[in-house]
This record gives C-alpha cells, sequence and structure tokens, in this order.
C-alpha cells in the first residue's frame, strides 16, 4: 500500500499577461518551451518527453486565462493532479501563477527544487526573468 501523497502549492510572480501565460501552459508549444523536451497533445492527452523518456497526463479540467489541471495517467490515486492557476492581483495588477501538485513525501524538496528550476525556465521563455 502507498502512502498518501503530499499536497503541495507554490506561488510565483511573473511579468506577462494572463493570456500570455495562459497559453505557455496549455498548448503543447507552449509548455514543450518550458516544462518538457517535447510535448504532443491528441485529443485530452498530453504526452511530455524529458530526456526520452514519455509521461502523459489527461487535462481534466480547464478555463482559459484562468486554470488548467492534468492527471498523469500513470498515477494510480485518481484525486491527484497538477494544477496551473493564474491569478492577478486586482490592487497591483501583478500575475501570479499558482502551482499546484501531488507529491510523495519524501521528494518533497526535490520536486520544489524541480518546479523552481521549471518556472525559472518559463520566466527566461516570457522575457520576465
Amino acid at each position: 500500500m502507498s502512502q498518501m501523497k503530499e499536497k503541495i502549492e507554490l506561488e510565483f510572480i511573473l511579468r506577462t499577461s494572463p493570456a500570455i501565460l495562459y497559453n505557455r501552459l496549455s498548448s503543447a508549444s507552449g509548455l514543450s518551451e518550458w516544462f518538457a523536451d517535447d510535448v504532443n497533445l491528441k485529443g485530452q492527452i498530453y504526452t511530455f518527453v524529458w530526456d526520452g523518456a514519455e509521461q502523459q497526463a489527461e487535462l481534466i479540467a480547464k478555463k482559459e486565462n484562468k486554470f488548467i489541471r492534468f492527471h498523469w495517467l500513470d498515477d494510480e490515486e485518481k484525486d491527484t493532479y497538477f494544477e496551473f492557476l493564474i491569478n492577478v492581483d486586482e490592487l497591483t495588477g501583478e500575475t501570479a501563477l499558482l502551482v499546484t501538485d501531488f507529491i510523495e513525501a519524501d521528494e518533497k524538496e526535490s520536486s520544489i527544487e524541480l518546479w523552481n528550476q521549471q518556472i525559472d525556465q518559463l520566466k527566461q521563455v516570457l522575457g520576465s526573468a
């Protein structure tokens, strides 16, 4: 019996518009610029490629320029997902990206480090690094 995964939520401030950011989070071409080496989309299934290894995720929910949520097909826990939520602060106008992920408890530090690296890559792609 595998242990329950732990939910993590990370917030990053990005200097970009929600529409531009959403494109990078939802399209195969946008995701391949920062999230994976290559991304292929067929229906609701995204195939992510890292170092020649593939992992598939199903798009389970989205709202344009607001959020997109995926579930890894090889994850036996049905209620786990990873999600990108775009939040614009009404006062400052800042665009925040909230990343939610479910991870193995013993991989928490490395998972957070990986997300930090990937979001750094995203910032470079957006020209807001």
